[in-house]
């Protein structure tokens, strides 16, 4: 969330700001930097109740909401983090809200499909209305929205885990990067045995793309064979992922694809005879898979490179999510939904404080903020906001296996580490970009 821009948009920025400042001084005074009188001229934030209020006597924040809930090939899970960060909010309006205000992540919630101009349709739509994006999902789609929401400095919760996102100010990220958790894979496969060849098989974009250059830093650094091959979205067109795989034999196969796409891969690879091991980052994993016909494959082959531990696990955070969701079927991107929610209240916490609950007040507030309280669902090291990217970004992963008699499917094999390739690297740019 560091800021990475240049100075020209940044002076256009900083030069609006004034003038948007000067005008609201000079009609209320003091009004657009606190207190409910003047609310309703700050985008997404009103003196009226908000419409499921907790606490009627307040006034409401809105904020926004671009997910996967239907067709797309995260869809799975992005119907589960939606609901995750309702909760966390509902917990937060409980406990007496931020500043004066209830909290609404409900009504501006938009279903894009993970097609980048839905993503961008649904934002023009709702950006007006809402103070900042408690989740915008996807690393397209939310490339498609970047450059606005730099030009607004909305804050927003990026449902994703690029490296890229370090570097960029508007974008409040949680967790390890699909860069530093691939380089882990690869430490972690080479430390269990003998590897010899590594692939990536991953979507277009730079989702796929930061993975991919993770595990490309990786194999380097083990004087590896490396392999990379980029695959459409779809379970039914996987057939070339799977023929190149085979072709290649690779003792490490690192996807970074839809849950449905990692079960047709190693399905139909084991199926075909495939020995080796598939990783896969959160992204990549639906608890479903294990009462498919693929479900022995993805036990015997898969492991998924984590930054948050099972949904049952005992820490205040877990406590506080699993109270305010109530009676669910346990799932662990419930747990992603929740924590990745913590960097919004910590800077809506401090814009209240500073008087200043508007957008350039949250984004003043996000530059103050140092460190943000996981509530024990992340070792302290992930809750570093200060520094630099190469400084602040969080590089440890926690390895799992699938097992059918856990409550989400997934037994924990090591507790949270970084492999010396993640902890060496010095995070200079995005992952994306490295060859």
């Amino acid at each position: 969330m560091v800021c990475a821009r240049s100075d020209g948009p940044r002076l256009r920025a900083w030069l609006a700001g004034l003038v948007l400042l000067a005008a609201a001084l000079g009609t209320s005074g003091c009004g657009l930097l606190g207190g409910p009188a003047r609310a309703e001229t700050v985008p997404g934030v009103t003196s009226r109740p908000c419409p499921h209020a907790v606490n009627r006597n307040h006034g409401c924040i809105y904020l926004g909401t671009l997910s996967d809930l239907s067709t797309g090939p995260f869809s799975a899970l992005g119907v589960l983090l939606t609901r995750a960060q309702r909760a966390f909010w509902e917990r937060v309006n409980a406990e007496g809200g931020i500043g004066g205000y209830d909290v609404d992540a409900v009504t501006y919630v938009r279903d894009t499909g993970y097609v980048p101009s839905r993503h961008l349709a649904a934002y023009l739509e709702i950006k007006d209305r809402v103070l900042a994006l408690a989740q915008t999902l996807g690393s397209t789609t939310t490339e498609e929205i970047l450059d606005d929401l730099r030009t607004e400095r909305m804050l927003a919760v990026p449902a994703s885990f690029q490296s890229r996102w370090e570097f960029e100010d508007v974008i409040l990220e949680s967790g390890t990067s699909y860069c530093f958790h691939y380089m882990n894979a690869v430490d972690y496969a080479v430390r269990q045995g003998r590897v010899k060849r590594v692939m990536s098989v991953h979507f277009a974009g730079d989702y796929g793309a930061d993975g991919a250059g993770g595990a490309r830093i990786a194999a380097r650094a083990h004087r590896l064979a490396y392999r990379s091959v980029q695959t459409p979205q779809g379970p039914d067109r996987q057939a070339a992922a799977v023929r190149s795989i085979l072709k290649f034999k690779p003792d490490v196969v690192l996807l970074s694809t839809g849950p449905a796409e990692t079960a047709a891969i190693v399905g139909q690879a084991v199926a075909h005879g495939y020995k080796g091991r598939f990783f896969g980052d959160q992204t990549t994993w639906n608890v479903a898979v294990m009462k498919s016909p693929v479900a022995a494959a993805m036990r015997d082959h898969y492991l998924m490179t984590a930054t948050w531990k099972p949904f049952a696990t005992d820490a205040p955070g877990y406590t506080a999510m699993r109270a305010a969701l109530g009676r669910v079927v346990p799932d662990d991107t419930l747990t992603v939904g929740w924590s990745m929610q913590y960097p919004l209240k910590a800077v809506l916490e401090r814009a209240a404080q500073n008087g200043r609950l508007t957008r350039q007040g949250l984004y003043t507030a996000m530059k103050e903020t140092t460190f943000v309280d996981y509530e024990g669902m992340m070792p302290p090291a992930a809750g570093d906001f200060s520094g630099t990217p190469n400084a602040s970004a969080f590089r440890e992963t926690v390895f799992e296996r699938p097992d059918p008699s856990r409550y989400t499917g997934l037994r924990v094999l090591t507790d949270y580490q970084a492999g010396a390739t993640a902890d060496g690297y010095r995070l200079d740019a995005p992952c994306s970009g490295v060859t």
